[in-house]
């Protein structure tokens, strides 16, 4: 059997709930509710953080963030413009996995690892790069004057400032297109970052005018769109039975927009499941079953050995890293998932860790906690059983420790096995306010931010 290509689409705070197929009452997803009866839906899948850079970095290397020195950045949750940290060049992504395996490899969309060119995608295997490298509010907006414009950029370049937001997402799904049409006939990789449904929501007007929802609906049909374009260009081409595409998102929604994150406690921030639980589905004719729904744990750090099996690519062994292999699970060779453990970490702190069906929170916020909630049973962790299940807990705390001692927690001071953070001796903002400049638009109207 040839390589596969392999499409990964990442979204911006969309919730678990978010998608038709997970029960949204108000966004039609049709194309995405195909994805998923053509292929495998995850009911318990985590992102290893419930905020962007972590979680990304995460992802891309098969870490949790603790480990890479993703944990915190001089302070703030997040990658901001010109700080001087990002991913470290020695870590292994998906992408330098691949590439070292014969894969074309294009990033589409947001980075948000560091915008220092150090850090930069085509200095982690990415052969190409077009996209906005942070969050869409990180630019010029009404009541944030002082920020340096919104860079949209080309591999290293910049190449337009403030861009207009409401023809991003058309622009991504041309150059995805772009790429898949280039590399038809060898094995590619194509990382495509939505900006969708990060603050501020700037839409078509036809996804605005048909959304039930408002601008966050629209966006999500967006999204729904784009997957249907990515899937056409796949049948028309011939190569859709040789592609396995993956959907998911960074982290949980923020809550503002209705049932976004279904019936799960929380949102974006958050160590409660609707701030990390979110959606994944993976189609892959003739590797990945269709019709299925697994309902065992699953995690982000888990897709990079994941994808090196189905590609028949080298897991790195050089550095330690934190997924596991789900292939046999999703090629139906096994019938329950491998992961049996997830640890949630705010920031560099651990706040809960999830066992089986159990999930023990130890803090929130700086303060301890002690609650235990069976979420097979009760999903939106209303029912503390910390009290009444004394041997639970205590089995649990096994686990906490391990990852103490594995990955460190701030909270106890514990060290763990981990690695530095990507560090240049001074970062550079990548662009900078020019009143001459003849920006389509000078800034952004809309105030929100998230």
């Amino acid at each position: 059997m040839p390589k596969p290509n392999i499409i990964l689409i990442n979204c911006d705070d969309l919730g678990w709930g978010d998608l038709s197929c997970y029960g949204h009452p108000l966004h039609e997803t049709p194309h995405l509710d195909r994805l998923a009866a053509e292929g495998m839906r995850f009911t318990d899948f985590y992102m290893a953080s419930p905020v962007c850079s972590p979680s990304r970095g995460a992802m891309l290397t098969g870490c949790y963030p603790r480990r890479i020195g993703f944990g915190g950045f001089e302070g703030k949750w997040v990658l901001f413009p010109g700080q001087p940290v990002g991913l470290n060049p020695d870590e292994t992504t998906i992408a330098r996995m691949l590439k070292a395996h014969g894969y074309a490899t294009q990033i589409v969309g947001k980075w948000h690892c560091g915008d220092q060119p150090e850090f930069l995608p085509t200095r982690h295997g990415f052969d190409g790069y077009y996209g906005i490298p942070y969050s869409n509010d990180m630019g010029r907006q009404a009541g944030k004057t002082d920020w340096p414009p919104l860079p949209l950029l080309r591999d290293e370049e910049v190449i337009e400032e403030q861009p207009d937001q409401v023809g991003v997402t058309e622009r991504y799904v041309e150059r995805c297109v772009s790429f898949i049409r280039e590399n038809r006939d060898t094995p590619f990789f194509l990382y495509f970052a939505h900006m969708y449904v990060h603050l501020p929501i700037y839409v078509q007007e036809r996804f605005l005018r048909e959304s039930r929802n408002g601008a966050y609906g629209g966006a999500v049909a967006a999204i729904d769109w784009a997957t249907g374009v990515i899937m056409a260009e796949l049948r028309r081409l011939g190569i859709d039975g040789n592609t396995i595409v993956m959907f998911t998102s960074d982290n949980g929604s923020r809550g503002d927009y209705g049932p976004s994150n279904g019936h799960l406690r929380g949102r974006k921030g958050t160590t409660w499941e609707g701030g990390q639980r979110v959606p994944l589905i993976v189609r892959g004719p003739g590797r990945i079953p269709a019709g299925r729904v697994e309902e065992g744990i699953a995690a982000s750090i888990d897709l990079l050995p994941t994808i090196a099996s189905l590609a028949g690519a080298a897991p790195p062994v050089e550095r330690r890293i934190d997924g596991i292999d789900l292939s046999s699970l999703m090629t139906g060779e096994r019938s329950e998932s491998p992961r049996d453990h997830f640890y949630y970490y705010h920031r560099d702190a651990l706040e809960a860790v999830r066992s089986g069906d159990w999930k023990l929170h130890l803090r929130k916020d700086a303060e301890a906690i002690e609650e235990l909630y069976n979420l097979r049973d009760d999903p939106s962790e209303s029912q503390n059983r910390f009290a009444e299940e004394p041997a639970r807990v205590a089995a649990i705390m096994e686990l906490v420790e391990r990852a103490r001692a594995e990955l460190g927690d701030d909270a106890t001071g514990d060290a763990g096995d981990v690695r530095p953070i990507g560090r240049v001796a001074e970062g550079r903002t990548l662009t900078e306010w020019d009143p001459d400049h003849p920006y389509y638009l000078a800034e952004y109207d809309l105030a929100d931010r998230g």
